[in-house]
């Protein structure tokens, strides 16, 4: 089995530095479980880029809960199947193209998709795509990994994500009774499915 590097945060901010010059763009693959830190870590490497790099989070494409409710998969909304993962492999394909797209994101507190909330433009060369399951070996996820210059994935214990997704379900106004009870049924199978069913890496982060 090949082995898989480990790196810490200011190893990673510098092998992506090395690309901020390149006439095209450069696309960087933050991947892992729920809770495990993607969206603070791939913030926090554009603050540190500067305007030349920009978040694209898988997030975005989640279907609309009316059309998960009609599909009977309101209750794993998280789920690889509650996403529109053709339409997300279509724009990562596009960001290699073309300069100046708009792309939709999740917005966490109304729990809903908001179309053409974001864009790219020209400056923009560094392009930090996150998301569960950009390594994923299922198609179409599958596809998605020829399109990543490098991909990261963030190691997390099962006991500290348990942690970190129930707080957000309290953070979201649920009891601490309902809020792990949220986490394990529907939040922590989506762990397991992301740990068991996607590819290796380039790097690993480890965190706790």
């Amino acid at each position: 089995m090949p082995s898989i590097d480990y790196i810490n945060f200011e190893e990673l901010l510098g092998l992506i530095a090395r690309h901020t010059s390149l006439a095209g763009r450069f696309m960087v693959a933050i991947c892992g479980p729920p809770g495990s830190g993607k969206s603070t870590i791939a913030g926090l490497l554009v603050a540190r880029l500067g305007h030349c790099a920009k978040v694209v989070p898988m997030d975005g494409f989640h279907l609309d809960n009316r059309q998960l409710k009609n599909l009977d998969l309101l209750h794993r909304k998280g789920a690889p199947e509650t996403f529109d993962a053709y339409g997300f492999l279509e724009l990562i394909k596009d960001i290699r193209t073309t300069e100046n797209l708009s792309f939709p994101v999740f917005d966490r507190d109304a729990d809903q998709t908001i179309m053409d909330a974001d864009n790219l433009g020209p400056e923009h060369k560094i392009i930090i795509i996150e998301g569960n399951y950009l390594l994923l070996k299922k198609y179409p996820w599958s596809d998605l990994k020829d399109e990543f210059d490098l991909s990261v994935c963030l190691e997390v214990s099962d006991i500290e994500l348990e942690k970190r997704l129930t707080d957000r379900w309290i953070a979201h106004g649920l009891d601490p009774i309902s809020a792990s009870a949220r986490a394990l049924s529907n939040d922590m199978t989506n762990v397991r499915y992301v740990k068991k069913h996607s590819i290796l890496p380039d790097y690993i982060v480890a965190q706790i």
